[in-house]
């Protein structure tokens, strides 16, 4: 199952191509942010913002309490591990190493 999964953004790697790195529970990744650009989101307020992420880009902005809330009831539901080692392995993936190598 692909689901949105609540991550911190904790930097902008490359702003020509709205790239940010965004940490999932200890697991960081780079991600596109370009859809929660807008007139009053600009990128550099990016960092430090909580959103969801669903397959490499940051879909929606949500506030701290609604990240954590998503995030015990993903663990409840069992739906977190399975979503960290997707990250996991697409990072090693696109690192050009063999997932679960």
């Amino acid at each position: 199952m692909c689901l949105g999964i609540p991550g911190k953004i904790i930097a902008i790697t490359d702003p020509a191509r709205k790239l940010a790195t965004v940490d999932v529970a200890g697991v960081q990744r780079e991600i596109n942010v370009a859809c929660v650009l807008d007139e009053g989101h600009k990128l550099t307020s990016c960092v430090g913002a909580w959103v969801l992420v669903h397959v490499g880009f940051a879909m929606s902005r949500i506030d701290e309490a609604e990240a954590a809330e998503t995030l015990r009831i993903l663990a409840e539901l069992g739906e977190v591990q399975e979503e960290l080692r997707a990250m996991r392995e697409s990072e090693h993936d696109s690192r050009g190493v063999k997932a679960g190598a």
